[in-house]
Formats: structure tokens, sequence, C-alpha cells
């Protein structure tokens, strides 16, 4: 069974390190955001298409659409350290118990 725990504790480790990954992908697009960067610029175009995603169905289940104020930026980052903490913290202890 070691294998196997070896097999979900790398797992673990890749989730945490894409989802820490995707915290500074998503801060980095608001900061850009903020300072109205060229919409054609390849950067920004990445950054819209791997974040947007995730973004849209947050932004639609928020009621400040009219407002102006996009709060599915901080939702997200929410949303990504809970699973950080609950759900690859339980892939490691799982990990652990199969060792």
């Amino acid at each position: 069974m070691f294998v196997l725990g070896n097999f979900i504790g790398a797992l673990a480790r890749i989730l945490d390190a894409l989802l820490g990954l995707y915290i500074w992908v998503i801060i980095i697009r608001a900061i850009i955001s903020w300072v109205h960067a060229d919409p054609y610029h390849p950067l920004v175009r990445f950054l819209h298409a791997v974040t947007e995603p995730i973004l849209a169905p947050l932004r639609r289940l928020l009621p400040l659409r009219g407002v102006g104020l996009d709060l599915s930026p901080v939702i997200a980052l929410l949303i990504i350290y809970f699973l950080r903490s609950f759900f690859v913290r339980t892939l490691f202890d799982l990990a652990e118990r199969l060792r």
C-alpha cells in the first residue's frame, strides 16, 4: 500500500503547486485589470483565457454586477484557499495513512 500512498502524496503536492500557481495568475490578472493594459498583448490574452472560465460563473452569481466592483477574483481566491487547506490536506493525510 505504500506505493499508493506515495502516489497520492505526489498527486497532493502537484495539486498544491498548481493551485498556488493559479492564485498568482488570478492576482496578476486583477492587477493588470487595474492598470488597463493592452487587451491584445499576448500575456493579457493568456491571463484572460486561463482565468475567465473560473471568474465568469462567479460574476454571474454575485449580486454586484451593476456596481462596477468585481469581487469574483476575491471569491475565487477564497475557494482556492479552501481547496488547498481542506482537499489537499486530506490527500496528504490519506497518503500518510497508506504508507
